[in-house]
C-alpha cells in the first residue's frame, strides 16, 4: 500500500552540495561560512535585524528567556494549548508558567486571554503560533508596551506567517524558529532567535557560546550554554532558504485545495483573520463532535495514511496539572486531526486523503467506534 506521510523534508536543492562542501573543507563543527550566511538570509526574509542560530527550536527558546533575565519569581502567561517545549523552557529557568485558554477559532491567544492573568508577578507573555495561525500580534504587543511586559513568541510553527505584513517573531523583544525535519525548511535539528534589539542580539551570541568573553579565549563571564548550530546544519538550512518562497507557494496551494475539498464536510479549519497571511504549516481540522477521533486515525492509517493528533493541553500534563477549566483549548484537543502538508504531496495525494478522511469520519461516531470496518 502507497504511504501518504504526514510530512517529508524537500531536499532537492543544493542540500547536497553544500553539506559536501563542508565535508571537503572540514568545516563541519559550530564555525564556518554557512553559519552567517544561514543567519542573514533568514533574517532578511522575516525582516529582522539579527538572527541567532542554535542547535533545535526548544533551546532557542531557553536562550531567549535566558538573555531576557526571566526566572524564579517571575510569572509568564503563555497558552496551554501548545507544544509542551513552550512550557518546558519557562519551568526550566524557575519561572512559574500560567496557563491561557485560547480562541476557538484561530487556537491562539490575544488581550482578552491574557489581561485577566496578568498579576504584580507577571513579567512576560509567550505568544505560541501553531499550525500556520498567528496569535493576535496587535494586540499582545499593545497590552505588552503599556502593562511593562516583555514579549517572546514561539514562532516554530509560523515561518511564512505575516500579521498585518509583518511576520511572525519580529514583534515581540525575541522570536524564536524550529528546524526540525517536519518544518517547512529544515536543517535536520535546528532552531533561530530573532530580535531588533542589538544589545539583546549581542547576549544572544555570548549565551549560546558558553558565555565566553570575546576577546578573552577560555573567559567565561557568567552561566551560558553550547548551543551552537553547526556549520553542516546551516549548510543545509541555508540551500532551504534558497527555496523557501516556492515551498511556502506549494504549502499554501496545498492549504487551499483542502479547504475546497472539505469544505462541505463537518471539519472546523483554524481561521484566518484577514491580517493573516499563512505559512501554513500543517492543516489541522477539529472533527465533528460526535466523531471519536483516535479512531478516524485508525481508520486512515489502515489507508497508509499517516495523521496525527493535537497537543495534550499543558495543564493537563502530570507536571503541571491544575484543577482550572480552560474549556476551549480541551476541546481543540480531544478534536483536532493534523494531515499530510508537506510540499512534496501531489493533487492526487491530497484528493485521496479528502475521500478517505470523509469515509472515515462516517465510519467512526463515537458510539460505534468499537465496530470500525474498513473497506
Amino acid at each position: 500500500m502507497r504511504k501518504v506521510s504526514l510530512y517529508e523534508p524537500d531536499l532537492s536543492g543544493n542540500e547536497l552540495p553544500y553539506v559536501v562542501d563542508c565535508l571537503n573543507t572540514t568545516w563541519i563543527s559550530s564555525k564556518g561560512e554557512y553559519i552567517g550566511k544561514f543567519e542573514r538570509a533568514f533574517a532578511d526574509f522575516v525582516r529582522s535585524d539579527h538572527a541567532v542560530a542554535v542547535c533545535n527550536g526548544t533551546v532557542a527558546l531557553h536562550l531567549a528567556l535566558a538573555a531576557l533575565d526571566l526566572g524564579p519569581g517571575d510569572e509568564i502567561i503563555v497558552p496551554t494549548f501548545t507544544y509542551i517545549a513552550s512550557v518546558n523552557m519557562i519551568a526550566l529557568r524557575g519561572a512559574t508558567p500560567v496557563f491561557a485558554d485560547c480562541r476557538p477559532d484561530t487556537w491562539a491567544i490575544g488581550r482578552a486571554e491574557v489581561e485577566p492573568l496578568i498579576t504584580p508577578r507577571t513579567r512576560a507573555i509567550m505568544a505560541v503560533h501553531l499550525y500556520g495561525g498567528m496569535c493576535d500580534l496587535a494586540e499582545l504587543r499593545a497590552l505588552a508596551d503599556r502593562r511593562g511586559l516583555k514579549l517572546i513568541e514561539d514562532a516554530s510553527e509560523a515561518l511564512g506567517c505575516f500579521w498585518s505584513g509583518r511576520h511572525a517573531g519580529v514583534w515581540g523583544e525575541c522570536g524564536t524558529f524550529s528546524f526540525f525535519g517536519n518544518k517547512t525548511i529544515t536543517t535536520g535539528e535546528g532552531g533561530m532567535v530573532v530580535t531588533n534589539d542589538a544589545a539583546l542580539a549581542e547576549r544572544l551570541r555570548l549565551l549560546r557560546g558558553q558565555a565566553q568573553h570575546p576577546t578573552r579565549r577560555y573567559w567565561h563571564v557568567e552561566l551560558g550554554f553550547n548551543y551552537r548550530m553547526t556549520n553542516i546544519c546551516a549548510a543545509i538550512g541555508f540551500a532551504q532558504m534558497e527555496r523557501l518562497t516556492k515551498l511556502l507557494e506549494r504549502k499554501r496551494a496545498i492549504a487551499s485545495q483542502y479547504r475546497d475539498r472539505l469544505r462541505q464536510q463537518d471539519v472546523q479549519f483554524q481561521s484566518r483573520p484577514p491580517e493573516i497571511e499563512s505559512g501554513e504549516w500543517l492543516v489541522t481540522v477539529l472533527l465533528p463532535e460526535d466523531v471519536d477521533r483516535d479512531a478516524v486515525m485508525d481508520c486512515l492509517n489502515q489507508y497508509g495514511i499517516e495523521s496525527r493528533p493535537t497537543f495534550y493541553c499543558a495543564h493537563h500534563m502530570p507536571m503541571y496539572e491544575t484543577q482550572s477549566a480552560l474549556p476551549k483549548s480541551e476541546e481543540i484537543s480531544r478534536r483536532g486531526i493534523s494531515l499530510p502538508s508537506h510540499p512534496l504531496l501531489s493533487d492526487d495525494d491530497i484528493a485521496e486523503v479528502c475521500d478517505r478522511l470523509t469515509s472515515a469520519i462516517g465510519k467512526c461516531p463515537v458510539e460505534q467506534s468499537a465496530r470500525i470496518r474498513f473497506a
